[in-house]
């Protein structure tokens, strides 16, 4: 009947309507069928296409705790179809493995047959991936640490090829946020560079291998989120930059990927009083706040509708997160960012049964009223969803080929995480690696038969993925010994020291967040020994036992470089830009065994520093420059 209506409104001057039965969207002009599908849509319709919520976990009736949604059911598909749904977002707890990723999402799609859904997830590569089965590439920063334009281009390329096997047919990423702030919490690795110009030219190559994989790319998180020291999922992050700051950084990779013709821009839960001082009342604590970008018309319309000439689909950023979900009611956000210029509503209530369907309900009926009252012009919402249904033709999705179920496993398997795609990952992060200091000739190491390495740090994983790298390589020549021991949450005690002891090599991660040593007076007080400072204290302590017992050490900074910073004493630092480690069977990033390698020597580091690393014990003082790394031959700097 939908199908119908909005068919024979396309085509009524020239044909009757009883023969418009059966007529594709293919059939007419894209931008006529668009015109003529919005046309015959109710206002119910219409609202539908503009919410998106996640079905990351379900409770079916009968049961006593929601699970991994991973399997379609009627349950799921009666609230698609009652709510006109546009879109569903996945995460890694829908997609455990690939066969079972193409059924869920075909299930999905069937619930849904005028009007195909957008099928979203975050898959960035890196440290923010959700395919369980997938290829996880190095991350952003680590192809910034590359600067290679070929290699962002096929990250882009493997996710998008990856995501489109398994019926995923728009992505939020890459991120273009600026990482200029080293206590960023959020950020962090996930942005290519503090350098606009890097993160712009990386991230158009990323935005081009996806699309041209006919997969939706979404910048993000506009305005910026990389000058935050605030997590925006848990509190609301301040920009306080003026306008000519701001366009000179956070806004020129947005500027750049519009003008390449980005499909999708992601706003940020932040604040940005340089653009829209405008105030609120905070529900949490009936403090003013300033309203975030998320929900701010002057952010969305006037500056990146009118002023940077964004005509594609803006979407929030989850409306879940407490940035927005603490300050502003669940409603109420949801018809304010409507209302300030965003097409789509990410996760605008929490649906996780039949039970909970009440907070959809109440979203969707807040957003019929507002239309009704006029708070919401209906003018705006046909706008929004023309503009969603124009992305959706543009990426065949209106009109998606029809294969069986079992031709689309059958392909999925041979496309997702395959050989070549692993290939091509792991060239990527070897080429990252960023040697920061190798003083004594520190590295390589060149242990001979029966010596011992001892490895540690913060987790289980990450300890098993640098055991098992070593492994990897004693059948050429590393017949070694090796110790592991994971220190998350504990102190430096006699039984580390006496491993120390045993040990001819020492090889130890860092993982820091965001940068919390024991300090005194700027002086990091290694006598602290808080188990609360354990990311810091504890290698710090490490390293000064290994180094005052003349054991070979190496510090690998895991996750962002700015955690260097602590250990300005060692001999040997080098960064990996990636910390998730080996289980479930397999590498969660290839970053881990790439240090491994050029620790042992069997790769050459290659990558530079694609951002500046402040000390930490004097943050005005550059410790690393950006484009900073050693040749680890000759000990100079790279060209």
């Amino acid at each position: 009947m939908f199908k119908k209506k909005w068919a024979a409104a396309a085509l009524v001057a020239v044909l009757s309507v009883t023969a418009l039965v059966g007529i594709k969207p293919t059939d007419v002009k894209a931008e006529t069928d668009v015109k003529a599908i919005v046309e015959g849509m109710s206002v119910e319709q219409k609202v539908g296409q503009m919410l998106m919520p996640d079905f990351r976990n379900w409770q079916k009736q009968g049961e006593s705790k929601a699970t991994g949604f991973t399997e379609m059911n009627d349950e799921v598909g009666t609230i698609i179809q009652k709510y006109h749904l546009g879109g569903v977002i996945l995460f890694a707890e829908n997609v455990v493995g690939t066969k079972q990723t193409v059924r869920l999402i075909d299930g999905l799609q069937n619930a849904s047959p005028e009007l195909p859904l957008f099928i979203t997830i975050d898959q960035e590569g890196g440290i923010v991936t959700r395919l369980q089965t997938g290829t996880n590439l190095p991350g952003n920063m680590a192809l910034g640490a590359t600067g290679s334009e070929k290699y962002a281009y096929q990250t882009g390329k493997i996710i998008g090829e990856e995501l489109s096997s398994l019926g995923v047919n728009v992505n939020f990423g890459p991120s273009l946020d600026v990482n200029n702030n080293p206590e960023n919490p959020v950020i962090g690795v996930r942005s290519y560079s503090s350098n606009p110009e890097l993160v712009s030219t990386l991230g158009i190559q990323t935005i081009k291998g996806l699309q041209r994989q006919n997969v939706a790319a979404t910048a993000k998180h506009f305005p910026g989120h990389g000058d935050t020291a605030t997590d925006s999922h848990y509190g609301l992050p301040l920009v306080t930059h003026d306008k000519d700051r701001l366009q000179a950084v956070e806004l020129l990779p947005f500027q750049n990927a519009i003008d390449e013709g980005v499909d999708m821009i992601m706003t940020a839960h932040v604040q940005f009083p340089a653009f829209d001082d405008t105030t609120y009342i905070s529900k949490k604590d009936g403090q003013e706040i300033l309203v975030p970008a998320t929900l701010s018309k002057k952010v969305l319309t006037g500056l990146l509708r009118e002023e940077m000439g964004f005509e594609g689909v803006i979407v929030t950023d989850a409306l879940n997160m407490k940035a927005i979900s603490d300050n502003f009611g669940q409603e109420e956000a949801v018809v304010l960012a409507l209302k300030s210029g965003v097409d789509i509503a990410l996760m605008p209530a929490q649906v996780n049964s039949l039970e909970m369907e009440k907070n959809l309900a109440s979203v969707y009926n807040a957003v019929l009223e507002a239309i009704e009252s006029g708070e919401l012009p209906m003018e705006q919402v046909n706008a929004s969803v023309e503009r969603i249904l124009k992305l959706k033709e543009k990426r065949g999705i209106l009109d998606p080929a029809k294969a069986p179920i079992e031709e689309k496993v059958t392909k999925s398997l041979k496309v997702v995480g395959n050989k070549e795609h692993l290939k091509k990952e792991k060239n990527m992060a070897e080429d990252a690696v960023t040697l920061l200091k190798n003083e004594d000739k520190t590295l390589p190491f060149k242990p001979k038969k029966g010596d011992n390495v001892l490895v540690l740090a913060p987790f289980d994983d990450q300890v098993e993925a640098m055991t098992r790298s070593i492994n990897e390589l004693k059948g050429k020549k590393k017949d070694v010994e090796i110790t592991g021991y994971a220190f998350s949450e504990k102190s430096f005690n006699e039984e580390v020291a006496a491993m120390i002891d045993e040990a001819d090599y020492v090889i130890t991660g860092s993982y820091v967040v965001k940068n919390d040593p024991a300090v005194n007076d700027g002086v990091i007080d290694d006598s602290i020994q808080d188990s609360s400072k354990w990311a810091t204290a504890f290698p710090r302590a490490v390293m000064k036992d290994a180094e005052a017992k003349n054991k070979k050490f190496v510090l690998m900074s895991l996750r962002n470089p700015y955690d260097v910073g602590n250990f300005e004493e060692a001999k040997a630092v080098l960064a990996v830009y990636g910390f998730k480690g080996y289980s479930n069977g397999a590498y969660r990033q290839p970053n881990i065994p790439a240090g491994i390698k050029t620790i042992f020597g069997e790769s050459k580091p290659k990558g530079k520093l694609p951002v500046d690393i402040p000390s930490v014990n004097q943050p005005e003082e550059i410790l690393y420059p950006y484009g900073y790394g050693l040749d680890i031959r000759s000990g100079k700097l790279l060209k």
